[in-house]
């Protein structure tokens, strides 16, 4: 795992291993990732891009083992996404 910004300062570090079971989806890497980092690493996420392995993720991508999974938070203006890109499936309105 990457932080960046916001991310990095929620976590309270750069970087980090996590290990989460082969064909873990990315809601699911969040879930694990809000239960270590508290509250305040949720609300970074609400508004993060997730990349997996430098790239943005395919829709339903699950992890396989040596994934390099990155939490971008936007990091200059604009508006936030009314859901996260990473989470699979319509946003909710």
């Amino acid at each position: 795992m990457l932080f960046f910004a916001g991310a990095r300062s929620a976590a309270g570090a750069a970087s980090t291993v996590l290990r989460a079971a082969v064909g873990t989806t990315l809601p699911q890497l969040a879930e694990m990732l809000v239960e270590r980092y508290g509250s305040g690493f949720a609300d970074v996420l609400e508004t993060s891009a997730l990349w997996v392995n430098g790239e943005p993720p395919r829709p339903g991508q699950t992890l396989r083992s040596g994934d390099e999974v990155a939490v971008l938070p936007p990091v200059s203006g604009g508006s936030a996404p009314s859901r996260p890109r990473w989470v699979a499936g319509p946003p909710h309105f």
